[in-house]
């Protein structure tokens, strides 16, 4: 089959490559050459390469920079999907839409989670821009599929995980505080690129969540990292009112993968577990990119 991964240059486009390669024709589509947001390009690309599925990973994922840039953020994702909806449509081809667990208020109380059929209520720009595009994607055609997911870490770009590696070898010495009271799923990519292959060919339409099992808070993620990874450190942890950010973050962004659950398709693991996989796979590399 032919599959294009818009985005494919980023962490989880990436990850994607590496699993669709494996079997399949792969187009790769990342900026400058293409740029979701022209809507006559995007169109000619898509009837060009007549793709079978599209995955679409390409977004404006700087929480923060979002806020005081909602013009790019929603022209990017929402105008963006709504392009690719489009042209997919046209070409009959399935898109595969990347969104977030920022579409939710976090305002349920640990352990509870969020399940598809919850209501969206966005806090930020960013989880209203990707609220916005998953509704473009679902009014513009109808063999789609949207995937929630949640805390994203990988091997490529910046991540949280890599943040606390860096702080932490550049000065073992140095306290880091880390907020204890924002809860969520650590999803690595390449088990969420797993789980899109499964996803793509079983044909389920409509929303998805898709994250790691269990749930911790970013101190008790940056504290198993960074213990696994061997690497000296000082964690500590603060509230989410010691640290404020220009964008505000769900207090709880525990998602439920309960259709992947109910269609049997459900390959994720537990957050621990993607932890253990990912630092066994890339700790050499890691320590080396510090």
């Amino acid at each position: 089959m032919q599959i294009v991964i818009c985005g494919g240059n980023g962490q989880l486009g990436s990850d994607c490559k590496r699993v669709f390669q494996k079997e399949h024709q792969v187009k790769i589509l990342d900026r400058p050459d293409f740029d979701i947001t022209d809507g006559d390009s995007v169109k000619r690309t898509i009837s060009g390469l007549v793709p079978d599925i599209v995955i679409n990973c390409a977004a404006y994922t700087n929480v923060d920079q979002c806020e005081n840039d909602k013009d790019a953020a929603f022209d990017v994702n929402a105008n963006g999907p709504k392009n690719l909806a489009r042209a997919c449509s046209q070409a009959d081809a399935r898109l595969i839409h990347l969104s977030t667990d920022y579409v939710f208020n976090g305002e349920k109380k640990p352990p509870d989670s969020y399940r598809e059929d919850d209501i969206p209520d966005p806090l930020s720009v960013y989880g209203d821009s990707k609220l916005e595009g998953e509704k473009q994607v679902r009014q513009n055609m109808d063999n789609y599929a949207v995937v929630r997911t949640a805390w994203l870490y990988g091997a490529v770009g910046g991540n949280f995980l890599k943040t606390m590696l860096k702080l932490a070898t550049s000065d073992p010495e140095r306290t880091i505080k880390v907020v204890d009271d924002q809860f969520g799923s650590p999803t690595w990519s390449l088990r969420l690129a797993l789980q899109i292959e499964k996803l793509a060919f079983y044909g389920g339409k409509g929303v998805y969540h898709a994250s790691s099992q269990g749930y911790c808070s970013w101190y008790e993620l940056a504290s198993y990292f960074l213990k696994k990874m061997e690497v000296k450190h000082a964690v500590v942890p603060c509230s989410t009112r010691e640290f404020p950010t220009p964008a505000p973050r769900p207090a709880n962004s525990i998602l439920e993968n309960a259709r992947l659950k109910n269609d049997n398709i459900n390959i994720m693991t537990g957050w621990r577990h993607g932890v253990d996989q990912f630092v066994s796979r890339y700790r050499q590399e890691l320590l080396q990119s510090c």
